[in-house]
C-alpha cells in the first residue's frame, strides 16, 4: 500500500509534533568534543518585557536558517538563547503592572521591587521561550543564558573592575541626557531627537553701569536662571566693545561675566549666547574652558528648584510661560521668532530630556574604539553588506565617554563601595568589610545600577563562561556570526567588539548580518497609533511557521533598511507550502511502501544527485525531462549553496521557489507522469518513482533551513534504509554534480516547453476547448532542431493536446491556422474544422468592443488632472494596471481576429 498525505497540510497537526521531537532527541545540542568544526552564533537577547513582536521573527528566521545550514554542511553548531533583563524597559512595565495596584516602587521599596521584577522575568520568559520554539528555532535550550544570572553578574563585575584599574571607568560630574520621568540618566543613544516647532526668545540682558544692553536668543528661557556667564565669538562685532563689561542677569540680578569662546556660532540668533553650565552640554565646555559656576535650577523631576527663586516648585514649562510673561511686562523681551529644531525625548517613555549635571560614571571609549575601528577596517569583522561600515566608522570615530550609570532598581549594582567615615571610594570584585584608608566598617554600596548595554556589550564571551576558562569559551570564542538589526549598531554591535578586543584579545565574531527593519505593506513603520501591526502570533496561527518563515527570508536583501510584511504576502507562500505538499502527495501516492518492498527506492537523506543519474545507462538511457530536471537540480543545489554560504537569503529562497514552483512541480511532474504510468512497462515506471522520490528528497534537504516543518513531516514518509538519520535536521546537504549540468538538456527542453506553452496560449486565444485536440505543424529549416523536437515528441503531444505533431522544413499554409514564432522556428495550430470562424469572429468582435470600451474609460481618467491630483495612489495605480491589462488582452483579440478572418 502506498503512502498517502492528508489532502492538505495543516500546520498546527505537526509544528508542535516535531519541536518535541528534536528536542527530545537532542538535535540542536552542541558538541564541543567533537572534531567538527565549530559554528556558534549566540542570540542577540529579546528583553523580557513582554512578548515577541514581529520585529524579532526576522533575525531569529535567519539565524536559524544559518544555523540549519551550517549544521548540514558538517559543522558542530552551537545557536546559544538566552534573554537580557532590559533594566530601564522592564522597570518602566513592572511599574506600570504596580500602577494598577495603586502601588509605586517607592511604596514597596527596592528589595520587595526587585523581587517583583523576577517574577515578572519568569513569565515573560516562558512566553518568549514559547515563542522561539514556536518559530521552530533550533537553540540550545541546556546552555540558556540571561544578562542577569549568577555567571553573567560575575562576569559584568569582573569587566567593571578591569576598566576601572586601567584607567577606562571614572566617576564625575557631567551634563548628561536626564529622564525626568523615568528618573534616570540616558546615553545619547537612548535620546532620539525630533523636529519640533518651537519659539526663539530673544531677551534683553543690561550691561552694567550703562544704560545698554545685549540681546540673547534662546530656546530655553527657563534655564536662564542657572546663567553663569556670556560668551561671544572674537569676530563678532560688538566683541570689543563687550570685552571686560559685566552683563545682568534679569528676574535674578546676577553680574555675568562676558567671555569670548570659538564655540559660539556668531550666525546663531544675535551671536552672542548665554552659558547655563549646569543645562547645557555645549556650555558645559565654555564653562569649563572659562571657569564659570555651574548652577542647577531644577530638580530630577523637571520643576524648578531653590536656586529659581520665586519660580520654585514649577514645572519646567510652567516656569517658561510665567518667565516669558514677567520679561514682556518688564520691556526686556525683544522679541519671539518661530523656530524650527530638535528635541530629545526618551526612547522609553517620550519624554522631553533635559540635559542635566550631575555625578555619573563614564567608560572612556576613544582608546577602546580604536582598535575596534582597526578590527573592521583590516576584515577581522566583515559586515554584510559594506554599506554599513561608512556608518559604524563615522560614530566610532567621533565617539565621546559612554555614560553607563543609571539610577534604576533593576539591573546590575555598580560594584563601587564608599566609606561612610571618610568618603573613600572602592572599586572592588567583592564586597569589602572594611575601608581600607581608615578602617572602618560602615559601608555603602553605590545605589545606581549598570546600562544595560553594559552587560549586553560582554553577552558573546560572558554567555560562554568568561571569566572562567570553559571548555565552550575555548571552543566556540570567537563566535562565528552575528545576526542583528542595522538600527542597534552602536548600542551593541560597536560596543561588543570594543569590549570582545579588550576583555579577550579577539573580536567576537568574525561575520555581522545586519537585517532590515519590518514595517508595513506600505512602507510604513508599524505602531498601534497607525492601527497597521501585524502580529506575528496571528500570522503563524493563520498561515504556518514555514509560510512565515520564507515570507521574511525572501525579502533578506543586505543593506535593505525595511522589509514590508503583510497577511496577503505570507498568504502568497502559504500557497507555496501548499505547492510543495501537494508536489510530495502526489509524488508519494506513487511511491511503493516499505510493506511493498520499496527497498530499492533511493534512501532518503543519504541519496546523491550523481546516484540518480546512474540510473539510465547505455540501453536505456535517461530520457530528455528526466537528464534536464536533474541539470538543473544539479544546478539548483550549487546555487542555493553558493548563496547561503554568502549569506544571500533572498537569492537562495528565490531560486528554490522558482525550481520548485515553476520548473518542479509546473513541468517535471507532468512530464514524469508519461513515465510514471506506463503500466506495460514497470522497469520505466520504477526508475521515474526512484528518480521523483530522489528529487524530493534533495529539494527537503535544500528547504528544510528555511522551512524547518513541512520538510520534516515530507521526509519522514520518504523511503529509507539503515543509513538513514533519524530526522532532516541531521541530513546532510546535498552535494551537487557538476558533471550533470548539461547544457544541452536545458537548451532542449526550454524549446519543447517553449513551444507547449505557445500552442497553450494559442488554444487559450482562440477558445479551443479543454477537451478537443489538434494538430500541430513545427515548421524549421534547422535540421538538428527537427531532430531534437521529434525526440520531444511525446512530450509536446501530451502537455499541449495535441492530436499529432509535424515537424517539417516545409513552410504549410497558414490560412485558418493560429501561428506563434519560437526559436528558430514557427508553430501552426490548424483551425479548420476545429472551430466556428462565423460564431469565433462574432465573439470576439464583442469581446473587442467590451475592451476598447474600458481602454477609453481608463484613458479619460488618465488625462484628466483632477483624477490624477485628487484620487488616492492606489487608486491611480489600479487604474494604470488595468488600462496596461486591457491593452494587452486588446492586443490578443485582434491576433486571434486575424487567425479567424476569411
Amino acid at each position: 500500500m502506498t503512502t498517502t498525505l492528508q489532502k492538505r497540510y495543516e500546520p498546527a497537526e505537526y509544528e508542535e509534533k516535531w519541536y518535541r521531537f528534536w528536542e527530545a532527541h537532542e538535535l540542536f545540542k552542541a558538541e564541543p568534543k567533537s572534531n567538527k568544526e565549530p559554528f556558534c552564533i549566540v542570540i542577540p537577547p529579546p528583553n523580557i518585557t513582554g512578548i515577541l513582536h514581529t520585529g524579532h521573527l526576522l533575525p531569529m528566521v535567519l539565524q536559524d536558517l544559518i544555523i540549519r545550514f551550517k549544521k548540514a554542511r558538517g559543522a558542530d553548531t552551537f545557536w546559544l538563547p538566552g534573554t537580557d533583563h532590559a533594566g530601564i524597559a522592564t522597570q518602566n512595565v513592572v511599574e506600570r503592572e504596580l500602577a494598577k495596584e495603586g502601588l509605586t516602587r517607592e511604596k514597596i521599596g527596592r528589595e520587595e521591587f526587585v523581587k517583583r521584577v523576577w517574577e515578572w522575568k519568569e513569565r515573560s520568559h516562558d512566553g518568549i521561550t514559547d515563542q522561539l520554539k514556536r518559530l521552530g528555532a533550533s537553540l540550545d535550550w541546556s546552555r540558556e543564558r540571561f544578562t542577569l544570572d549568577e555567571g553573567l553578574c560575575k562576569a559584568v563585575t569582573k569587566a567593571f573592575v578591569k576598566l576601572f584599574d586601567d584607567g577606562l571607568i571614572y566617576r564625575g560630574f557631567y551634563i548628561i541626557n536626564w529622564c525626568p520621568r523615568c528618573q534616570t540618566a540616558i546615553s545619547d543613544l537612548e535620546a532620539i531627537y525630533r523636529p519640533t516647532e518651537g519659539n526663539l526668545y530673544h531677551i534683553k540682558y543690561p550691561i552694567k553701569d550703562t544704560v545698554d544692553h545685549i540681546v540673547v536668543a534662546t530656546t530655553r528661557p527657563e534655564t536662564m536662571l542657572g546663567d553663569t556667564g556670556v560668551a561671544i565669538h572674537k569676530s563678532h562685532p560688538k566683541a570689543d566693545y563687550l570685552r571686560g563689561k559685566t552683563i545682568i542677569l534679569p528676574v535674578v540680578g546676577r553680574e555675568l561675566p562676558v567671555v569670548e569662546d570659538d564655540a559660539v556660532d556668531p550666525e546663531f540668533g544675535t551671536g552672542i549666547v548665554k552659558i547655563t553650565p549646569a543645562h547645557d552640554p555645549n556650555d558645559f565646555e565654555i564653562g569649563n574652558r572659562h571657569g564659570l559656576p555651574r548652577i542647577t535650577v531644577m530638580n530630577k523631576d523637571a520643576t524648578m528648584n531653590q536656586n529659581a527663586g520665586e519660580y520654585q516648585g514649577l514645572e519646567r514649562m510652567e516656569c517658561r510661560r510665567r518667565l516669558v510673561k514677567y520679561l514682556k511686562e518688564n520691556g526686556l523681551l525683544e522679541k519671539i521668532e518661530p523656530h524650527s529644531h530638535k528635541v530629545a525625548h526618551c526612547q522609553r517613555c517620550d519624554t522631553v530630556i533635559e540635559p542635566y549635571l550631575s555625578q555619573q560614571w563614564f567608560v572612556k571609549t576613544k582608546p577602546l574604539a580604536e582598535p575596534a575601528i582597526a578590527a573592521v577596517k583590516n576584515g577581522d569583522v566583515k559586515f554584510i553588506s559594506p554599506a554599513w561600515e561608512n556608518l559604524y566608522f563615522d560614530w566610532m570615530e567621533n565617539i565621546r565617554d559612554w555614560c553607563i550609570s543609571r539610577q534604576l532598581w533593576w539591573g546590575h549594582r555598580i560594584p563601587a563601595y564608599y566609606c561612610q567615615g571618610c568618603d573613600e571610594q572602592i572599586v572592588s570584585e567583592e564586597r569589602p568589610s572594611n575601608c581600607p584608608k581608615c578602617g572602618g566598617t560602615e559601608i555603602v554600596q553605590d545605589e545606581d545600577v549598570l546600562d544595560t548595554w553594559f552587560s549586553s556589550a560582554l553577552w558573546p564571551f560572558s554567555t560562554l563562561g568568561w571569566p572562567d576558562d570553559t571548555e565552550d569559551l575555548r571552543t566556540y570564542y570567537p563566535t562565528s556570526c552575528l545576526v542583528t538589526a542595522f538600527d542597534i549598531i552602536f548600542f551593541w554591535v560597536a560596543r561588543m567588539i570594543m569590549m570582545g578586543l579588550y576583555v579577550m584579545h579577539e573580536v567576537p565574531f568574525k561575520v555581522v548580518y545586519f537585517n532590515g527593519l519590518i514595517c508595513d505593506e506600505k512602507g510604513q513603520k508599524m505602531s498601534k497609533s497607525k492601527d497597521n501591526v501585524v502580529d506575528a502570533r496571528n500570522l503563524i496561527s493563520e498561515f504556518g511557521t514555514d509560510a512565515v518563515r520564507f515570507a521574511l527570508a525572501i525579502q533578506s536583501i543586505p543593506g535593505r533598511q525595511y522589509l514590508p510584511i503583510s497577511e496577503g504576502r505570507v498568504a502568497g507562500y502559504r500557497n507555496f507550502v501548499n505547492k510543495i505538499w501537494n508536489a510530495a502527495r502526489f509524488i508519494l501516492m506513487n511511491t511503493p511502501s516499505a510493506e511493498e518492498g520499496n527497498g530499492s527506492m533511493p534512501a532518503a537523506g543519504v541519496t546523491k544527485l550523481s546516484d540518480l543519474a546512474t540510473l539510465g545507462d547505455e540501453q536505456r538511457p535517461l530520457g530528455l525531462a528526466d537528464s534536464w530536471m536533474l541539470s538543473r537540480l544539479a544546478r539548483l543545489v550549487i546555487d542555493v549553496t553558493e548563496d547561503l554560504e554568502e549569506y544571500k537569503f533572498y537569492e537562495a529562497c528565490d531560486v528554490i521557489y522558482q525550481f520548485v514552483w515553476h520548473e518542479y512541480c509546473d513541468w517535471y511532474l507532468e512530464l514524469a507522469k508519461l513515465d510514471l504510468y506506463q503500466d506495460d512497462d514497470p522497469q520505466l515506471k520504477e526508475r521515474c518513482t526512484k528518480i521523483l522520490c530522489g528529487s524530493l528528497d534533495v529539494i527537503l534537504r535544500l528547504l528544510h533551513p528555511i522551512m524547518p516543518f513541512i520538510t520534516e513531516e515530507l521526509w519522514q514518509h520518504l523511503p529509507r534504509s539503515d543509513d538513514s538519520p533519524i530526522s532532516i535536521a541531521l541530513c546532510d546537504w546535498p552535494e551537487s554534480d557538476k558533471s550533470l549540468v548539461s547544457d544541452d538538456a536545458e537548451r532542449s527542453m526550454s524549446l519543447v516547453m517553449e513551444i507547449i506553452t505557445k500552442v497553450r496560449t494559442m488554444r487559450s486565444e482562440m477558445n479551443v476547448p479543454p477537451s478537443r485536440q489538434a494538430p500541430v505543424i513545427v515548421y524549421t529549416a534547422n535540421a538538428s532542431l527537427r531532430e531534437l523536437l521529434r525526440d520531444g515528441s511525446k512530450y509536446i503531444m501530451s502537455l499541449a493536446k495535441t492530436e499529432s505533431l509535424t515537424v517539417t522544413d516545409s513552410e504549410p499554409e497558414r490560412k485558418h491556422c493560429a501561428t506563434a514564432v519560437g526559436a528558430d522556428c514557427e508553430i501552426f495550430v490548424p483551425l479548420e474544422g476545429i472551430i466556428n470562424f462565423e460564431l469565433e469572429r462574432a465573439r470576439l468582435g464583442k469581446e473587442l468592443k467590451k475592451i476598447d470600451k474600458n481602454i477609453n474609460a481608463d484613458e479619460r481618467k488618465l488625462r484628466n488632472r483632477e483624477f490624477i491630483s485628487n484620487a488616492p495612489r492606489d487608486i491611480i495605480e489600479m487604474v494604470k494596471k488595468r488600462h496596461r491589462e486591457s491593452t494587452e488582452q486588446r492586443a490578443k483579440i485582434e491576433r486571434a481576429l486575424k487567425f479567424v478572418a476569411d
